[in-house]
């Protein structure tokens, strides 16, 4: 395998579980990495008195790197993977080769949708998550065909959630809120992008995806049928999107390793 290694970060309120699907498919053709996030999954809630920032998170996903010993990866998110992904292009850029942008979009919290976001947090708090946190967020992450034709997979979201540790949830929706406009950075990074989106996704719709791969010079794969999911709703049409991506991404990464 030749392809520079394919991180991939995970939605909100889940963890690295939301990749099984594509997990297997992809690592037949690229090394993949899926960690869980701070606080969430398997992953500790460090201590810390600073305010929460997905600029922290992006430090936990370039010390994996600096673990892994691995110079430089394609970054791959959905959702707030999404966020967080283009969070550490702004912070390491040098160590980005690509970016694989799924259901996310590039610009920050509407007034509104911060103070969602508080209320969720403030929520968790004072009740813990079950059963209210998958059963609010349920319609909005899944399409309604998935929700009503496929139980299981509803099921599966559903315990994924319900199994997160209460301060990691609160930590991360107060990081989310705060994040900026990556719009520009998008325009100026000029990294080999793939942009997926599910052609019936609520929260980032299609509009925003356009957008994003338009300011990113982006491939754009519209994915029919399914939501804000895509990775767990149509595994098969993630897969294919990337893989059929991935050689273009190397060969400009290559480029420009040798223009230096």
């Amino acid at each position: 395998m030749t392809e520079l290694p394919l991180v991939l970060l995970h939605a909100f309120p889940l963890d690295a579980r939301m990749w099984d699907a594509v997990r297997e498919p992809l690592a037949s053709h690229l090394r993949v990495i899926t960690p869980d996030q701070r606080g969430l999954g398997r992953s500790p809630l460090p201590e810390s008195g600073r305010e929460p920032s997905l600029e922290d998170a992006a430090r936990d996903v370039v010390a994996l790197l600096d673990r892994l010993d691995l110079d430089r990866v394609v970054l791959g998110g959905c959702s707030m993977g999404g966020y967080l992904a283009m969070a550490v292009l702004r912070l390491a850029p040098e160590r980005v080769g690509g970016l694989v942008l799924i259901d996310t979009k590039a610009t920050p919290d509407t007034p509104e949708a911060a103070q969602s976001r508080l209320d969720v947090a403030e929520r968790v708090d004072r009740e813990g998550i079950k059963p209210w946190l998958a059963e609010v967020n349920l319609p909005n992450l899944l399409a309604e065909p998935t929700r009503t034709g496929r139980p299981e997979l509803v099921e599966t979201v559903r315990a994924i959630i319900e199994s997160q540790p209460p301060a990691g949830i609160s930590w991360t929706a107060l990081a989310l809120r705060t994040r900026p406009d990556s719009l520009g950075l998008l325009r100026e990074a000029g990294v080999p992008t793939l942009v997926v989106v599910g052609e019936a996704d609520p929260i980032t719709p299609v509009a925003a995806a356009s957008e994003m791969a338009e300011a990113a010079g982006a491939t754009l794969a519209v994915l029919p049928d399914v939501g804000h999911l895509t990775p767990l709703e149509d595994p098969a049409g993630v897969v294919e999107a990337i893989l059929s991506w991935y050689p273009a991404t190397h060969e400009k990464t290559h480029e420009k390793t040798h223009e230096k």
